[in-house]
């Protein structure tokens, strides 16, 4: 699926030999002569008045659609999915550690305080902050052996969710939806539901859309109320005065867009009122928990009580969305990210304060839910076909930061995990070295990690691009990206 190039576009696009065509290009791409034609080579003009129309994958898809889950502050590898005897035995020495770009100093080592078990026929590692994640460890793939290029949080976060640590690019569920449009016209392709005590550092350029039409943005959920804000129409608005209304409109602008063909704003503007309007029923119908039953609302610990730490929201609330996102999923939705984690230090999966009550505050919240999900998946017939990915922005030190044992920011070497959708499950992936702080063995960039969920969803990470600022962009940037193939069944 490339950028498609009309007549026009190719014609200067070729002429730009010299600074002179160079300066041509950048003075018309000011004028948005480049972005407003950027479509993939399969759709045509009339396609454009849908860009959310599904549309073919570029070779057979071993997943229909994707549930991400972003641990919002960055998990740490070996308390969780990586265990490091090394590390346990030498708690408490000092080593010398890069604990920011370029500044190394002596830190101690600091053990997990976490009980470490295999699962499973695969034997694969778990901690005892997640035994509900644990029983499914044979339909996991944990990757250990990612790293990125930012310490930061809101750089990190913006690398991990569209590839670049800057704002402006388009988020990967963006990417998923421009490439396989969505199954339901009558929900958004790309949900976001976010954490109670807040979003990820720099909020919607996370899930936004960037250089491309704003059809593709995420569409941010709540799990109470409205399920979109200000979805309900004023009392004195009928659902028929609204059609006649936003009938009118698209009869306007579908006359506009006669004079200007592959204008891309224009359709993506009159699909947000169609979706809109047909969401006051479909929303709605698709976050009733009502119709779900009690033995259900249960697995998923949406009736567990909230614990007795005053940060902790306990399972119900990540349960509750976790649950939505199935019965999303199940009714055509193409992609579907979480985030757990809000706010700063201890609200979130940044555990500068103390590791341990990190995860005491944190893993019983997703741990329950993450059970269910997978199992619901599981025996309806979904997990097949559906794509789940966990992981956060970045991974955490091996060493002690502050009289709390807490752990400091590490991009260097951390670990994602997936199941389902085409994923070889039981299986670990690399390693990062003895102490868990850098990736050595079957090194990664998270821009591999991109390619392979695109494959998964049957897109090719070369060809799913689309020509802005006068070239053909992609997810995985200017730089060689590799699918893991070790984690394709």
């Amino acid at each position: 699926m490339t950028g498609c190039c009309g007549g026009r576009r190719q014609f200067i696009w070729e002429l730009g030999a010299g600074f002179g065509g160079v300066a041509l290009s950048s003075m018309l791409d000011q004028d948005g002569f480049f972005s407003k034609h950027a479509f993939g080579a399969d759709q045509d003009v009339s396609s454009t008045q849908k860009p959310l129309a599904e549309r073919s994958p570029h070779f057979f898809p071993r997943a229909k659609r994707c549930i991400f889950l972003f641990m919002y502050g960055g998990p740490s590898n070996m308390d969780t999915f990586e265990y490091k005897p090394e590390l346990q035995k030498r708690d408490g020495q000092e080593i010398d550690i890069e604990m920011r770009r370029g500044s190394i100093r002596k830190q101690k080592l600091l053990a997990s305080r976490r009980k470490f078990k295999r699962y499973g026929e695969s034997g694969l590692w778990c901690s005892d902050a997640f035994p509900g994640i644990a029983k499914h460890m044979d339909d996991i793939c944990v990757i250990n052996s990612l790293y990125s290029d930012s310490f930061a949080h809101g750089s990190a976060v913006l690398q991990m969710n569209s590839g670049q640590i800057i704002q402006g690019a388009p988020s990967l569920g963006s990417w998923v939806t421009y490439g396989l449009g969505t199954e339901n016209q009558n929900l958004p392709a790309f949900v976001v539901m976010l954490d109670p005590r807040g979003g990820p550092i720099n909020g919607a350029p996370n899930w936004g859309s960037g250089y491309m039409p704003a059809a593709y943005q995420g569409t941010k959920f709540r799990t109470k109320g409205d399920p979109i804000q200000d979805l309900s129409p004023n009392g004195q608005m009928t659902r028929a005065m609204q059609r006649e209304h936003i009938d009118a409109l698209n009869q306007l602008n579908a006359q506009h867009l006669e004079e200007r063909p592959g204008y891309s704003e224009l359709p993506a503007r009159i699909a947000s009122y169609e979706l809109a309007f047909q969401l006051q029923n479909t929303a709605p119908d698709a976050m009733d928990l009502r119709q779900e039953s009690r033995r259900t609302l249960e697995d998923y610990g949406i009736y567990d009580p909230r614990p007795k730490h005053k940060l902790s929201l306990g399972p119900s609330y990540f349960g509750r969305q976790c649950l939505i996102a199935r019965r999303m999923i199940e009714r055509g939705t193409r992609f579907v990210q979480i985030y757990s984690g809000g706010g700063h230090q201890q609200q979130n999966w940044d555990a500068h304060h103390g590791m341990e009550e990190n995860l005491e505050i944190h893993a019983p919240e997703i741990d329950k839910p993450i059970d269910a999900l997978l199992t619901d998946l599981k025996q309806r017939g979904l997990l097949e076909d559906t794509l789940v990915v966990w992981g956060g922005e970045f991974g955490r030190q091996p060493v002690s930061q502050g009289n709390n044992h807490g752990r400091d920011h590490n991009p260097k070497g951390f670990l994602y995990w997936m199941a389902g959708g085409g994923v070889k499950g039981g299986v670990s992936y690399g390693a990062t070295d003895d102490f868990g702080m850098e990736a050595v063995q079957d090194r990664h960039h998270i821009r591999d990690l991109h390619a392979t969920v695109l494959h998964l969803m049957g897109l090719d990470h070369e060809k799913l691009t689309y020509f802005y600022g006068g070239l053909e962009r992609k997810l995985t940037g200017v730089r060689s990206a590799h699918v893991i193939d070790a984690a394709i069944a």
